[in-house]
């Protein structure tokens, strides 16, 4: 099984961002697509669509398991706790590398959804900026719906740019905390509807590699998606986007945004 190192860890801490390519062996890749390809066949596109194209399915939270409340699903659908994307998190061991980078006493809790995040070509998109999840809308507590870890299993190649992939501007995750411990956790919940604070971006980079990669942001990582300059007849980009909580992280959700390492381990 593939396993995060130290200087992936390394590379974590300083960027907010570690790509870890081969993490999903062929096995369970075409698995993840089969899921997929039934998931788009049941809530297909509208004929003509092109760019980003979402599913949310949700799935039901073990018994005592201190999950963070489910918001409404934008399909409408009733939680389920034994879908296809719950079980390719579980088989390709995708929890055990986000452990990895957390602290030994912080593993992370079972995800309560997923996100299967298509690009339909060509979409000639470029992000003007990034954003943070999770502030609007906010939970019915109003606080916002942060986490620790947004994890990425490429179903897809992502070897060229412009090709639906991921935008990221590296090592916002420490200028954003920062920015936060200076002016309170609460802070993020006054962004909206500015999707991100004004601190310094620096120049984005976009994800690539091989299909079967898995990313690992930071929550407070700046990011966005990108277009895809492929002609019609590309094959759609696909991922599958989990968003993952260190244990407890709920409860102390205010120190994690601004400690934005403390949930990490060092090395």
């Amino acid at each position: 099984m593939t396993a995060i190192t130290a200087a992936d860890r390394a590379a974590f801490r300083e960027e907010g961002f570690v790509v870890i390519p081969g993490a999903i062996d062929d096995r369970h890749l075409a698995m993840g697509r089969r899921t997929a390809a039934a998931m788009l066949m049941a809530e297909p596109p509208v004929p003509g669509h092109v760019g980003p194209y979402f599913l949310w399915p949700r799935f039901a939270a073990p018994p005592d398991a201190g999950q963070l409340p489910m918001r409404d699903d934008p399909t409408g659908h009733a939680s389920n706790g034994d879908h296809g994307l719950l079980r390719f998190y579980r088989q390709t061991g995708l929890g055990e590398l986000a452990a990895d980078l957390l602290q030994p006493e912080r593993p992370p809790e079972q995800p309560g959804f997923a996100q299967l995040a298509t690009t339909i070509p060509p979409s000639p998109h470029r992000p003007g900026g990034p954003h943070v999840d999770g502030i609007s809308p906010p939970l019915p507590d109003g606080t916002p719906a942060t986490f620790s870890l947004l994890v990425g299993a490429w179903l897809s190649d992502h070897s060229e740019s412009n090709s639906g992939n991921l935008w990221v501007w590296p090592g916002t995750h420490l200028r954003f905390g920062a920015y936060l411990a200076r002016h309170g956790a609460d802070a993020l919940s006054k962004l909206y509807p500015e999707p991100y604070p004004p601190v310094e971006l620096g120049d984005p980079v976009q994800m690539t590699g091989p299909a079967g990669s898995v990313l690992f942001a930071h929550y407070l990582l700046a990011h966005n998606i990108g277009g895809y300059d492929g002609p019609p007849d590309a094959p759609m980009r696909q991922v599958v986007y989990y968003r993952l909580n260190a244990a407890g992280h709920r409860a102390r959700w205010r120190t994690a945004v601004t400690d934005p390492l403390g949930e990490f381990r060092q090395s």
